[in-house]
């Protein structure tokens, strides 16, 4: 088939079934008729990740951003992809993205708190923990423990949960 919504539904059909080969395949398929939609590239790079396939979903997120700046999902799933990779440096600038576009996002906060403990920038963890205490102290008491910073343990309220 080569009907665009029929692709993207083949696609999300073999996604959600684990079939991630497949699923590639038709958003590949799906990207010859719409080159520059960034769902369609988001969903193409999440396959790949989900796959276990961060280097191949590195520049899929890479072109979603392309055609979408603002879209906190890709920018997101990179930060994940070169974490995994070992990448920290360049997972710190996704997770900045993330961090500007989503400011209350507290998942993308952390993961940019753990990219800068991976990356060796200290101050930067400190940082991230402040921010995060303001709205979600569970989420920077988490970073605090898995960036092993007892430090900044001090920073984080008595939580009564």
């Amino acid at each position: 088939p080569n009907h665009l919504q029929t692709l993207l539904h083949l696609a999300s059909i073999d996604a959600s079934q684990k079939r991630f080969t497949a699923a590639e395949k038709w958003f590949e398929k799906a990207l010859v008729i719409t080159p520059d939609d960034s769902a369609t590239w988001f969903n193409l790079a999440f396959v790949r990740e989900t796959a276990g396939a961060p280097a191949r979903a590195i520049p899929a997120f890479m072109e979603s951003v392309r055609c979408n700046p603002n879209q906190d999902l890709a920018w997101y799933g990179m930060g994940l992809a070169h974490a995994r990779l070992g990448q920290h440096t360049e997972a710190v600038k996704a997770f900045e993205k993330v961090a500007e576009l989503q400011p209350m996002y507290g998942d993308g906060l952390y993961q940019l708190g753990m990219a800068y403990h991976h990356a060796n920038c200290p101050d930067q963890v400190k940082r991230v923990v402040t921010r995060l205490v303001d709205f979600e102290p569970k989420t920077a008491k988490k970073l605090v423990h898995d960036a092993q910073r007892s430090d900044l343990k001090s920073l984080i309220p008595d939580l009564p949960f």
